[in-house]
């Protein structure tokens, strides 16, 4: 039994017993009370362990600010580092829960994201949905990001410049993320994010390390829209992820 555990056992002691001395006479708790409290505070702790080691092993470009991600989404509103500044209607930050263990990474926002502002909500954020709910998760259990804030003109892939310039944005998102694990969608933030320039295929299939936390790259919705066959291959990959996670197919199916 660990240090930290018996006195996290000492500490609730003294709680009930204070409890006890003001008249809470009924105060019980059962040993599978205590075994749960105790569970949950390890959780906590080993959790906050977990944090801070992969923002240790983050690059110095992701520990620039100690801003609160609203505060990166002020400075996103007002960004005209990069041509794509100039021709957006909206920027596109990010969505879903700051504590997620998963994270998505698209390459860039699209017609109906830029109109809306939100990440993923046209046919392709249709998909994304379908695949995270096949996971057993929800679009609120997760967060979603993209490489560049601002939708390039036609939909064409953001150029080196224009990713290097949005790139502090995401990295200071994913410090105060602190995600366990990272799906790349599609090549482009596969490329960007682990600087190799291989195709999807290769980059796909396997975990990489990326800051601490474990990265698989998956083929873009848009991708699979086009080419529904692709679909099993991208379940597997998700399926890796499912397995790390611990998830159990919401289909009864084994992962």
């Amino acid at each position: 039994m660990s240090v930290v555990y018996i006195q996290a056992l000492r500490n609730l002691a003294l709680r009930l017993e204070t409890l006890k001395i003001h008249g809470h006479d009924q105060v019980a708790v059962t040993g599978d009370d205590w075994k749960n409290q105790m569970r949950a505070k390890l959780n906590k702790l080993n959790k906050k362990k977990a944090a801070r080691e992969r923002s240790a092993s983050m690059p110095a470009g992701a520990k620039v600010g100690d801003n609160s991600l609203d505060d990166i989404r002020v400075e996103v509103e007002k960004c005209q580092k990069c041509a794509l500044g100039k021709t957006r209607i909206n920027t596109v930050f990010g969505v879903g829960d700051p504590n997620a263990r998963l994270m998505f990474i698209g390459e860039g926002p699209g017609a109906d994201e830029d109109r809306l502002g939100e990440p993923f909500v046209g046919r392709a954020g249709k998909l994304l949905n379908d695949m995270i709910q096949a996971m057993g998760l929800s679009r609120s259990d997760v967060y979603i990001a993209n490489i560049v804030k601002c939708r390039p003109p036609g939909n064409r892939d953001p150029l080196p410049e224009e990713a290097a310039q949005c790139m502090p944005y995401l990295m200071r998102q994913l410090k105060m993320i602190r995600p366990e694990f990272l799906c790349a969608l599609g090549a482009v933030p596969a490329r960007n994010l682990l600087e190799k320039n291989e195709p999807i295929g290769k980059l796909r299939g396997s975990f990489h390390d990326f800051m601490g936390a474990k990265f698989l790259a998956t083929y873009h919705p848009s991708y699979l829209l086009r080419n529904p066959a692709a679909k099993a291959e991208s379940w597997k990959d998700l399926r890796l992820i499912m397995n790390e996670m611990g998830l159990k197919d919401p289909r009864g199916k084994n992962v």
